[in-house]
C-alpha cells in the first residue's frame, strides 16, 4: 500500500459531466454543495471539464461558482468511453493532488470513478445522499445502507483524494451569475486514440427519461398489482413522467431508472402524485422535497397521507381514469397550479 500524506492535498474538485455540449444537471448540483465544502476548508473550488469543444461549458462552470476550471479538450473524449476519461482524470488527480473529488452518480460517473480511485489509492464512497466536512477537512460521505434502513457515514482519514459519487437530485443546482470571474486552464491531454482500448461502433438510445429533472411525476406503487396502465394514463393526462416505488420496480412493472427512494433516485418536482404507494420511509426520503404531493390510496391509514398536501381515498383503478378524463377536458397546466 502506498503511503499518502493528506497534508499534501488541497482543493475541492467537481467533475462537470457533459455529452455533446449538454451538461448533466447533477454537475451544477454538486458545484453548489461543493462551494459550501470549499468555504469550510478555505480551499479553491475547482471544476473539471473533459470533452471536445467545451469552452462554453468551462465558462458556465465559472458562472455557477467555480474558482478555477481545468479543461481537457480533445476529440478522443467524444463520445464518452471509460478508458480515456479514466486515464485523463487519473493523471490530473495524481499531478495536482485534490483533497476532495465529487462526481455525479450517473452511468458515466459510476463507470469511470473506480478507474481513478483504485490506481490513485483514493477512498471512494458511492451513491451518497449527503456530504460534509469536519474541522480537519475530512469528508463525511453519507449513503443508504442495509437496503436503505440506515444512513451510513463513511470517512477516509488516511488516503487522498477523498472521492464520492453523489446521487442526482439531492441538492439544488448552483445558479449562474454572469459577472463572476475565474480562471480557465487547458491541461495537457495524456490520452491518444491509438492507446485507447475501446471504440464506439454504434449507439442505441433506450429509455432516456431522467425523472430527477421532471417538473411532474406520477409514481406507481405496489398497489397497482401489475397493472400500470391507469397510472400511465394519468401521467399522460398531466404531461408528467412515470416514476415508481421499489416494489413496482422489483416486480418488473416499471424500469429501474424510474425508481424513487433511498435505493432509487431523489426527486424534487413541482407535482408528485403517489398512486398505490403506502409511504415507506425509504420512499419518502426520495420525494419529500416535492412542492405538492397528491396521494391516491384505498387505505385511509396509509402513511403516505401524512406527507401529502392532498389525499384521495379510493380505488386507484377508478380514480386514475376518472382524473385523466377530467384533465383531458381541461388545461392540465391550470389544474396543477
Amino acid at each position: 500500500m502506498t503511503d499518502i500524506d493528506p497534508e499534501a492535498y488541497s482543493d475541492v474538485w467537481v467533475f462537470i459531466e457533459e455529452h455533446d455540449g449538454e451538461v448533466m444537471t447533477v454537475s451544477w448540483e454538486l458545484l453548489a454543495e461543493a462551494a459550501t465544502l470549499a468555504e469550510k476548508t478555505g480551499e479553491d473550488l475547482v471544476a473539471l471539464v473533459i470533452g471536445e469543444d467545451v469552452d462554453d461549458v468551462a465558462e458556465e462552470a465559472i458562472a455557477r461558482g467555480a474558482d478555477r476550471v481545468l479543461v481537457a479538450d480533445d476529440a478522443v473524449f467524444e463520445p464518452y468511453r471509460a478508458d480515456p476519461y479514466g486515464e485523463q482524470f487519473r493523471a490530473m488527480v495524481e499531478a495536482r493532488k485534490p483533497s476532495i473529488v465529487l462526481i455525479g452518480g450517473t452511468h458515466t460517473g459510476r463507470d469511470f470513478a473506480g478507474r481513478v480511485a483504485v490506481p490513485a489509492h483514493a477512498g471512494l464512497t458511492a451513491d451518497c445522499t449527503e456530504i460534509d466536512v469536519d474541522d480537519e477537512g475530512v469528508l463525511q460521505a453519507r449513503r443508504p445502507a442495509f437496503g436503505g434502513n440506515v444512513l451510513a457515514t463513511i470517512i477516509c482519514e488516511e488516503h487522498r483524494p477523498q472521492m464520492a459519487t453523489i446521487r442526482p437530485g439531492v441538492f439544488e443546482s448552483a445558479p449562474p451569475e454572469g459577472d463572476r470571474e475565474g480562471t480557465v486552464e487547458y491541461v495537457d491531454v495524456v490520452v491518444e486514440e491509438s492507446d485507447t482500448l475501446t471504440e464506439v461502433l454504434e449507439r442505441s438510445v433506450g429509455d432516456t427519461a431522467d425523472i430527477t429533472e421532471a417538473d411532474r411525476l406520477v409514481a406507481a406503487g405496489g398497489g397497482i398489482d401489475g397493472d400500470i396502465e391507469p397510472v400511465r394514463r394519468l401521467a399522460d393526462a398531466l404531461d408528467a413522467e412515470l416514476a415508481a416505488s421499489r416494489k413496482a420496480v422489483d416486480e418488473g412493472w416499471v424500469e429501474g431508472s424510474r425508481q424513487v427512494g433511498q435505493t432509487g433516485k431523489t426527486v424534487r418536482p413541482e407535482l408528485y402524485v403517489a398512486v398505490g404507494i403506502s409511504g415507506a420511509v425509504q420512499h419518502l426520503e426520495g420525494m419529500n422535497d416535492s412542492d405538492v404531493v397528491v396521494a391516491i390510496n384505498n387505505d385511509p391509514n396509509a402513511p403516505i397521507f401524512d406527507h401529502a398536501d392532498y389525499g384521495i381515498v379510493g380505488d386507484l383503478f377508478e380514480v386514475c381514469p376518472d382524473l385523466a378524463e377530467r384533465l383531458d377536458a381541461t388545461d392540465a397546466a391550470e389544474v396543477t397550479r
